[in-house]
C-alpha cells in the first residue's frame, strides 16, 4: 500500500531489458501488474482486507455491495468476500456468533419473519455464497448495523497512455509484502507473450512459480478465509470434544 506502482513496472522494465518499453509498453505492463493484484486477491482473501461498519437490511437477508446505504459496506472497494461478523456497532455492541442456519431453521421454522429487532445475536454463512449471510434475529428497517471484516477487490493502477514507467502514478493496493510476487506475476505476463523465444517460456514458467510460492499457495490452511472457528460445537468441522486439536 506504500509500495508505488511505478517502482514495480520499473523493476520489471528493467528485468526485462526494455527501457525504451517498446516491445512491452507500459501501458500494458500495467494492465499485468492489476490482474496481478486481482489473481492475488482470488488465492489470497486476506491480501485485501477492510474492516466496516455495515447499516443492515431490513429482514434476515444481507448481501455485501459497494455503496454506504442498506446492505452496503460504505467502502471505495468492491467486496469479494466475508470473513468475519465482529459485533453489533450501536448499542452495548453486543458480539454476533456464528450458527449454522439447519440448526435455527429445524428449532425456529418461521424465523425469518420474526419481528425485527436492532441487536443482532447470531450470523451464517455458505462460502458458496460468499457476498451473503444472514442475521437472527431479523434487522429491522432502522438501527441494525454490524462491525465486519470483508476481503475486498483492489483498485486497479491508471493505465498511462503513453511515455516510459516514469509516467505510471499511484501505490500497489495490496499489503506491501506482496509487492515481490506482483512483479513476478507481470514478469510471467510478459515472458508468456514472446514465449516463441528460446528460454522465454521457461522464465515465465519459472516467474509464475515465484509469484505461487510468495503466496503460499500450497499451504491449503490459509486459502480457508472464511468465518468459521472449530471450537464452535455449531460447526459441522468441530470435533466431538468441541475443542481445537
Amino acid at each position: 500500500m506504500t509500495i508505488t506502482a511505478q517502482s514495480v513496472i520499473r523493476r520489471a522494465v528493467e528485468t526485462l531489458q526494455d527501457n525504451t518499453s517498446i516491445r512491452w509498453p507500459v501501458g500494458e505492463l500495467v494492465r499485468y501488474l492489476n490482474d496481478g493484484q486481482r489473481e492475488v486477491v482470488m488465492h489470497r482473501p486476506d491480501a485485501l482486507v477492510k474492516n466496516a461498519s455495515v447499516t443492515l437490511a431490513e429482514g434476515t437477508k444481507q448481501r455485501l455491495a459497494t455503496g454506504t446505504g442498506a446492505g452496503g459496506v460504505g467502502a471505495l472497494n468492491l467486496p469479494a468476500k466475508l470473513i468475519e461478523v465482529v459485533r453489533n456497532s450501536g448499542g452495548t455492541k453486543r458480539p454476533v456468533r456464528l450458527v449454522i442456519r439447519e440448526i435455527l431453521d429445524a428449532q425456529i421454522p418461521g424465523w425469518h419473519s420474526l419481528t425485527g429487532a436492532t441487536d443482532i445475536m447470531h450470523f451464517m454463512f455458505d462460502s458458496r455464497d460468499p457476498l451473503t449471510f444472514y442475521v437472527y434475529p431479523p434487522a429491522a428497517s432502522i438501527g441494525a448495523a454490524l462491525d465486519l471484516v470483508y476481503g475486498a477487490y483492489p483498485t486497479d493502477v491508471a493505465e498511462p497512455t503513453s511515455g516510459d514507467y516514469t509516467a505510471v502514478s499511484g501505490n500497489i493496493d495490496l499489503l506491501d509484502i506482496h509487492g515481490n510476487a506482483l512483479l513476478d506475476y507481470i514478469l510471467y505476463r510478459a515472458y508468456s507473450k514472446d514465449s516463441e523465444y528460446a528460454g522465454n517460456a521457461q522464465r515465465a514458467v519459472n516467474h509464475y512459480t515465484a509469484f505461487m510460492n510468495a503466496l503460499g499457495i500450497e499451504i491449503k490452511a490459509t486459502l480457508a478465509v472464511a468465518p468459521t472457528t472449530r471450537s464452535n460445537p455449531n460447526h459441522p468441522g468441530a470435533s466431538s470434544t468441541g475443542a481445537q486439536g
